[in-house]
C-alpha cells in the first residue's frame, strides 16, 4: 500500500466550514398612536421606543394641526422609523391599534385615500430600508403609553403650550380668503414638507406656496 504524505496536524481542518453567522441584533419595540379631536380636528401622535432589553429609549410627541386620525397614525409610524434611521437602528418592530394602518403597510388594504398615499408611500420606503421590520396589530389596552402621548400633545397646545417635539409657538389663526399672505417657516425632510407652526385650515383649502430657502446663520 503506497504511503500518504505526512500533513500538520490541525492544517485546513476548518478550511471548507462555512463562516459562524453573527448573531442578528435584537430589534427594537415601537408603540405608535396618533389622535384627532373632530376627525378631521386638532391631531397629534405619541411613540414610545424601547431596545432589546425592554427599556424605554425614546417618547415622542407631537400637534400635526389640523388632521384625520388615520393620517395622524401614519405620522407616528413615520416618526418611529425615522428615529431609527436616525439612531442607526436596523431592526425595528412596530405595534399599532390601527387595524387600517397595519393592513395597508401589510399589504392586505388597498391605500384608497389621497391623503394617505404619500404617506404609505414614504413609510413603505422607509420600512424597506431597515434590515428587520414588523408591524404588528395590538389592543388599545396594549397602546395606553402611545395613545397618553398623543393626547398630552394635543392637550398641551389647547393650553396654549407646546408639545416636547414640536415647536414652541402657538399655531397660526385660520386663514381667510381676504387675508394677507402669511409667512410661515417649513423643514423639508425626507420627502415630507413640515411646518413649524400649525395651521388651521378648513378640508379642501387651497392654498399657493412660495418656496424661498432661508439659509442658517
Amino acid at each position: 500500500m503506497p504511503r500518504r504524505t505526512p500533513t500538520p496536524h490541525g492544517k485546513n481542518l476548518f478550511a471548507d466550514a462555512p463562516a459562524e453567522a453573527k448573531p442578528a441584533a435584537a430589534a427594537y419595540r415601537a408603540n405608535i398612536d396618533g389622535g384627532s379631536r373632530g376627525n378631521p380636528g386638532p391631531a397629534s401622535y405619541g411613540v414610545v421606543i424601547r431596545d432589546g432589553r425592554g427599556e424605554i429609549v425614546a417618547k415622542l410627541k407631537k400637534y400635526i394641526g389640523r388632521m384625520t386620525n388615520n393620517v395622524a397614525e401614519y405620522y407616528g409610524l413615520i416618526a418611529a422609523m425615522d428615529y431609527a434611521q436616525s439612531h442607526g437602528i436596523r431592526a425595528l418592530r412596530i405595534e399599532s391599534d390601527s387595524e387600517l394602518l397595519v393592513k395597508q403597510m401589510r399589504g392586505q388594504y388597498k391605500v384608497k385615500s389621497e391623503d394617505l398615499k404619500p404617506l404609505y408611500e414614504r413609510a413603505k420606503k422607509m420600512s424597506q430600508s431597515l434590515e428587520s421590520f414588523r408591524i404588528d396589530h395590538v389592543y388599545r389596552e396594549q397602546n395606553k403609553e402611545a395613545d397618553a402621548l398623543a393626547n398630552e400633545a394635543m392637550d398641551e397646545v389647547e393650553r396654549g403650550g407646546s408639545s416636547a417635539a414640536s415647536s414652541s409657538s402657538k399655531p397660526v389663526p385660520a386663514v381667510s380668503k381676504a387675508a394677507e399672505p402669511l409667512r410661515l417657516k417649513a423643514r423639508y425632510y425626507r420627502g415630507l414638507l413640515k411646518l413649524e407652526n400649525p395651521l388651521d385650515l378648513p378640508d379642501d383649502a387651497e392654498v399657493e406656496i412660495l418656496l424661498r430657502p432661508v439659509s442658517r446663520q
